[in-house]
């Protein structure tokens, strides 16, 4: 029985690591030398070996459309927190059996295709959709309203798609909460705002820092949503990569944006990491007294 756990144990390890390596490795690592490779239409990318790709990253007008979109990615990720943390800290007052059920309606929509979402979005803002015909009913505007094609649209399609991915992290995070500090903080004469501040959020904030990680980076590379709810006006950087791949064939230059993106991640990551391994060490709670 043990050689049989021993060897599923050897197998199942080894089918992930070769996919992880063949799938995930391999090509971050081809990004990495294609970023100092020069650029060639015909080819893609020929030697020799240059830092130009990466002397772009730090062109004005790509510093420009990095920092809007950062911006939508930063406003979809504060709307998902905000919206996210009361809703998951609500499910946790729920009896544990309609917990499961109130995860899995959240769950729900994604068993339908994100694109198939996004043009329902454009639907639900266009000058015809829900929106602008009721507010058209009751009276509050004479003409529909340019919701379509805005940065509006971009921040709310973003702040849809990837409101999941902040409510789950959240709800793990709060659900391990323990109450007793919070009874602790109140026999100390700490209110309701103060057992939040100091007790709830420092107790949560693996949990906040994970969500806003799992929001804040793929709102940056959906490109999709930038196509379909902008209207190509607002870029995301996931556009401008797309872009140098496909239309501009300059692969050195898309690569080395890729790499500024996994640089990215990592400082997050590293963030993440420090916040989690701070809370563990302070037990959760601030230095200050009630």
């Amino acid at each position: 029985m043990k050689k049989m756990i021993k060897g599923f144990q050897f197998w199942s390890i080894g089918l992930a690591s070769s996919w992880l390596s063949l799938f995930v490795l391999v090509p971050s690592i081809l990004i990495v030398i294609i970023s100092f490779l020069s650029t060639d239409v015909e080819h893609f990318a020929r030697l020799p070996l240059t830092f130009s790709a990466y002397g772009k990253v730090f062109d004005p007008l790509f510093l420009v459309v990095l920092g809007n979109s950062l911006k939508m990615a930063l406003m979809a990720t504060l709307i998902c927190l905000l919206i996210g943390y009361p809703f998951a800290f609500l499910i946790t007052q729920l009896p544990q059996k309609l917990r499961g059920l109130m995860m899995f309606l959240m769950i729900l929509p994604f068993w339908t295709n994100s694109l198939v979402r996004i043009y329902a979005i454009s639907f639900f803002l266009g000058k015809k959709g829900l929106i602008n015909q009721s507010l058209q009913w009751f009276g509050l505007i004479d003409q529909p309203l340019n919701l379509l094609y805005s940065q509006f649209a971009i921040v709310y399609g973003l702040s849809y798609l990837l409101l999941p991915f902040m409510v789950m992290p959240l709800y793990n995070a709060l659900e391990k909460l323990d109450h007793s500090l919070l009874e602790a903080a109140k026999d100390l004469g700490a209110n309701s705002f103060q057992r939040f501040v100091r007790v709830t959020i420092p107790m949560t904030m693996p949990g906040i820092v994970a969500g806003c990680l799992m929001v804040l980076l793929p709102a940056m590379g959906m490109f999709y949503v930038a196509d379909l709810l902008g209207g190509g006006k607002n870029l995301l950087l996931g556009n401008v990569i797309r872009t140098q791949f496909i239309q501009t064939r300059d692969w050195p230059y898309g690569s080395a944006l890729s790499v500024v993106m996994i640089v990215l991640l990592s400082l997050m990551l590293w963030g993440y990491l420090k916040s989690s391994r701070s809370v563990n060490r302070k037990g959760g709670l601030g230095d200050s007294d009630f």
